[in-house]
């Protein structure tokens, strides 16, 4: 016997299984009508399935015995079957004008569109600049290729596969005239065909599936790019190599072992590296004379790996903000020349002792914030207190502000009470009332001993 006969044969009996079984179970929960297809429930009459060897014509008899109160035994399956997938379009969730020329549809608030529609564009205004369709669940980009105006096209949260039609129409439109391009938290694995697009100037396209930087290379214009929470293994220097206006990169949360290829990013304001595979703080020569905020936290960099001549070592004149929490640092000293800076973030390191931190007097006089917390030497009872010494100039120490005075545009009065400790305090609060009761009773006294006298 073939496999195929053996099929057939089990499918065949298991058919017939079935036949003889049916009615044995219908029979003991159910009353037989009259009429042998019918069984009673309650005040409701099914109708059994008609044996194999039923032909069309009685099943139609049997369905003309039925009334309005029968029916068919598949309804018990009903709530086990998936219902399909509802498909909505941009109008279906949002009503809006057709000559618009912006249009922001937000999927947190009501429907989630599902399909952008491949005629879309002769639904809008050719005119359309801005178009916004947040947190939804498209997967395919599509319907865009008639919108020549169109500056800004964000699909933040939603489900796209690949970046499609940026150059159907005519004149390479949509991706020409783009200025903006957000398709960050979608599935995306290939960044080539923002090549499309050599007017953009700012591309966010965080937490994808991207593994390489394809595609930068011929986006001049190019002041912001946001890669991060992808799985980047490396900042590939050919792809950086002409974003000349580029000002801001941020590569957080990928698999980068190395800062390299900023070479000709002369105008890079703002850098960030954090939660990647760093041991060494390099590669920025290039950018000495102009970076204003580098993030470097949650890697794995040394005291010696941020003192190299190519990192640390170099005089930064416009750094202001430098984050360097969860690291391996032991001290302070690769940053106590940085006297540009404004806020340093140090939480979550090694920085046992107060001499750790003791070469950072060098920036008492500029420095306005100063995160050192989840070290060794905050559990110093006097840590506040004893930072807020050695920085007179902070208005901040980890999370909290120095009497908040800094919000109201305010120089903060550094006393020792704006930098205890809770037990610090309370001890401070018993000592006060413990004063006064004092005082009251030698009051009470005086006034007692002034009465006596008068008497006499």
């Amino acid at each position: 016997m073939s496999d195929e006969d053996s099929v057939d044969s089990t499918r065949e009996e298991k058919a017939d299984d079935d036949a003889v079984m049916a009615p044995e179970v219908e029979q003991s929960v159910g009353t037989e009508s009259a009429d042998p297809s019918i069984v009673q429930f309650g005040s409701v009459r099914v109708q059994q399935q008609p044996a194999a060897a039923s032909t069309a014509t009685d099943n139609i008899e049997n369905n003309s015995n039925m009334n309005d109160n029968t029916l068919a035994l598949d309804w018990t399956q009903l709530g086990n079957s998936t219902p399909a997938p509802a498909i909505r379009y941009p109008f279906d969730v949002a009503d809006f004008d057709e000559n618009e020329t912006e249009i922001l549809i937000v999927g947190t608030a009501g429907q989630k569109i599902t399909h952008i529609g491949s005629d879309f564009y002769k639904q809008v205004s050719p005119q359309l600049t801005s178009l916004v369709l947040r947190s939804h669940l498209i997967k395919r980009m599509e319907g865009l290729e008639g919108l020549a105006h169109l500056n800004v096209l964000e699909l933040y949260d939603n489900q796209v596969q690949a970046l499609e039609c940026l150059n159907n129409g005519a004149d390479g439109a949509p991706g020409r005239n783009l200025r903006v391009l957000d398709i960050s938290y979608n599935s995306i694995r290939d960044l080539a065909p923002v090549e499309f697009c050599p007017n953009l100037q700012e591309l966010y396209i965080a937490n994808n599936k991207l593994k390489t930087m394809a595609g930068l290379c011929n986006l001049v214009h190019l002041k912001k790019i946001d890669l991060g929470a992808n799985r980047l293994r490396s900042m590939d220097a050919n792809e950086l190599a002409n974003l000349t206006n580029l000002e801001e990169l941020w590569l957080g949360k990928n698999k980068i072992e190395k800062i390299q290829g900023l070479d000709n990013l002369k105008k890079l304001r703002r850098l960030d590296v954090q939660s990647n595979r760093l041991e060494v703080i390099e590669g920025l020569t290039a950018v000495n004379d102009t970076l204003e905020e580098l993030y470097l936290a949650h890697n794995g960099i040394t005291v010696e790996g941020a003192s190299t001549p190519t990192g640390l070592q170099l005089t930064l004149p416009k750094l202001s903000v430098l984050d360097l929490c969860r690291n391996r640092l032991t001290n302070a000293s690769p940053m106590a020349h940085l006297t540009s800076l404004d806020e340093l973030w140090l939480s979550g390191n090694k920085i046992a002792t107060f001499a750790d931190v003791s070469c950072l007097s060098k920036l008492g006089q500029s420095l306005d914030t100063i995160y050192l917390e989840y070290n060794p030497l905050q559990e110093d009872p006097l840590y506040r207190k004893r930072i807020a010494e050695l920085l007179p100039s902070l208005t901040q120490i980890d999370a909290n502000m120095i009497q908040g005075l800094t919000a109201h545009g305010m120089t903060p009065v550094v006393t020792a009470s704006n930098f205890e400790t809770e037990d610090e305090r309370l001890l401070r609060l018993r000592d006060e009332v413990v004063e006064r009761a004092r005082k009251e009773t030698d009051a009470l006294q005086q006034q007692q001993q002034s009465n006596d006298g008068g008497e006499k």
